[in-house]
């Protein structure tokens, strides 16, 4: 089985090389091997001529505050290439596997909200996604769509890390309080990944949307207190509302993603978000967990 990833160099892309390497011959790009979702042309190219069974889209445009100003370069690389990809994948019977976001959903509420559950996307970001979902689903391709949140990785920037330089830097820290969630290690979502691949090739059946989230919820201030506490900082972190902390692109308040559907079609049990948050920090700070 040949399998083309996409976005290699990304946080889940990163750890999808480790994942996916032992289903069968993978080949791994980024957009300076030709696998660029800003070029139509050349995408479809790369990928037609490597003929792949599965291909597994990491690639994004996730600068959420940034596409406010930038909705064409959001929308083609969000929507137009995914659209593409499904034509592709639903022309050659490939499995098509694609992340999307919770930020198709406007976030109101406290409760999560399951795949089934009314769209309504608060920016252009989140448009982007929800466009690149609903093409994807219209193509008739096979294919999997994981809806995470607050991915994070030892690789790269991250939210854990901004707050330890800033807590050595700040005597006190202000962190949004209003917005709930749960932090989603990128190597939880690359062995769900493989895991799901290889069932739905097995099953074409179970394709389809599902949330892919680590088990429980926090507020960024209570992940931001965690991250802090983990690492015997002392400095003080206030909570604050998402009002004190105006962004171009609006946030949804409310990131609870139900994860029912996947464990019960794919029998597996999703690990509490503090014990992959936990086993990053060990990492980044070169500590036993």
């Amino acid at each position: 089985m040949k399998i083309l990833l996409l976005g290699k160099n990304g946080q889940v892309g990163w750890e999808l090389q480790r994942a996916l390497a032992p289903l069968g011959e993978l080949i791994a790009l980024d957009r300076h091997d030709g696998a660029d979702l800003a070029d139509n042309a050349g995408l479809v190219a790369t990928v037609r001529t490597h003929a792949p069974q599965v291909i597994v889209n990491a690639a994004a445009y996730t600068a959420v505050d940034k596409a406010e100003n930038e909705p064409a370069l959001a929308e083609q690389i969000n929507a137009a290439a995914p659209a593409l990809l499904a034509d592709i994948a639903r022309d050659s019977g490939a499995l098509l596997v694609h992340y999307s976001s919770d930020y198709v959903f406007d976030g109101s509420g406290d409760q999560p909200r399951s795949e089934d559950a009314p769209t309504a996307p608060l920016s252009v970001y989140g448009r982007s996604k929800l466009a690149g979902e609903q093409a994807i689903r219209a193509s008739a391709c096979n294919h999997l769509i994981l809806r995470t949140s607050w991915v994070y990785a030892a690789r790269g920037g991250n939210f854990a890390k901004t707050m330890l330089r800033l807590a050595a830097e700040r005597e006190q820290l202000k962190v949004i309080a209003d917005q709930i969630g749960a932090p989603t290690g990128a190597d939880l979502l690359a062995d769900l990944s493989a895991h799901m691949i290889r069932a739905t090739l097995a099953r074409p059946e179970l394709g389809g949307v599902y949330h892919a989230v680590a088990a429980g919820e926090t507020s960024w201030h209570a992940y931001a207190r965690h991250v802090i506490e983990f690492a015997r900082a002392r400095d003080q972190v206030l909570a604050i509302p998402s009002s004190d902390y105006p962004t171009p692109a609006r946030r949804p308040l409310n990131s609870r993603l139900s994860t029912a559907k996947l464990r019960s079609a794919f029998d597996l049990n999703l690990p509490h978000w503090q014990l992959g948050v936990e086993r990053m920090l060990a990492e980044i700070l070169q500590i036993a967990p």
